[in-house]
């Protein structure tokens, strides 16, 4: 039997982010044996409000940041380098790897990530399986969840697991709040 790693957690809203349309985001997160996780994002609030972007074909896009997407940012805690995961509910994604703090990006190689959602009367989730990248599978990781949630009247709230002072920035590390443990074969 696979050894599994479940978390529960929530997001913050970023303190100069514009309020009332997203009431509380959750986080669930898998973490099985190989590096992959399993990530439930349940967004409460008004959503039919949310501007979602349009189902899409599940390809490969940059920028899905500017709309509503969420994300997953993880690194090893004793170094500079890190991903970034951006999933967006057209089923578009994103991948990056980072040498430090917005240096170096590259587009990150990875199999494409399984995005499914569903919505009902004040609450939208969003399922996603993905793979580490392989220098990061058999590793604890420091992870960042995070959400960028736009709605129709072009208000823009920014969430995550904590925020650094200013304005909002998933990439800083003080947003890498969770460490996910390493998993095996039982």
């Amino acid at each position: 039997m696979a050894n599994i790693s479940m978390t529960e957690t929530v997001l913050q809203c970023h303190p100069m982010s514009e309020k009332g349309f997203v009431d509380a985001i959750a986080v669930h997160v898998d973490r099985a044996e190989g590096g992959r996780l399993q990530i439930k994002y349940t967004l409460h609030g008004l959503v039919d409000g949310i501007d979602f972007p349009e189902v899409a074909q599940p390809k490969r896009t940059d920028e899905l940041w500017k709309d509503t997407c969420f994300e997953l940012f993880c690194g090893r805690a004793d170094d500079r380098s890190y991903v970034e995961f951006n999933f967006a509910p057209s089923g578009q994604w994103a991948a990056y790897a980072f040498t430090g703090y917005r240096e170096g990006m590259t587009e990150l190689a990875c199999a494409p990530p399984q995005i499914k959602c569903t919505a009902g009367e004040g609450i939208f989730e969003m399922t996603v399986t993905v793979d580490l990248p392989e220098s990061l599978r058999a590793l604890d990781v420091m992870a960042g969840f995070s959400a960028v949630i736009a709605d129709k009247h072009g208000r823009t709230a920014y969430w995550a697991l904590a925020h650094p002072p200013g304005k909002a920035d998933f990439h800083h590390k003080d947003c890498f709040a969770l460490q996910l443990e390493a998993r095996s074969a039982a």
